[in-house]
């Protein structure tokens, strides 16, 4: 399963840049992994152990701006179309397989 995050904060004051800043730290440490610029991703066991992650992000929420999250089944996820581009390096080697050896 995985948890997506889609965001859009404004960055127009530097008080807002510093928050988008935290927040975007706040995902990578996380384990999120940018899918493409304000789409992250990260896997998760289910939706339960996926309230971990919410509540954390919750802690670090701009004051403004919108801030999505969802969760998909890998099924889902890896039937995600690719209108324009291509899947990145890491997609393809983690693919759906639910252990990788480095």
């Amino acid at each position: 399963m995985r948890m997506l995050c889609m965001f859009d904060l404004p960055v127009d004051t530097p008080n807002e840049k510093r928050q988008y800043r935290i927040f975007r730290k706040e995902l990578l440490r996380n384990g999120f992994t940018m899918l493409q610029y304000s789409v992250y991703y990260r896997a998760i066991q289910n939706r339960a152990g996926g309230k971990k992650y919410e509540k954390a992000l919750k802690q670090y929420l701009p004051i403004h701006g919108e801030v999505r999250l969802i969760s998909v089944s890998e099924k889902q996820f890896n039937d995600m179309q690719i209108l324009v581009g291509s899947r990145s390096k890491q997609e393809e080697l983690v693919g759906s397989k639910e252990l990788v050896c480095i």
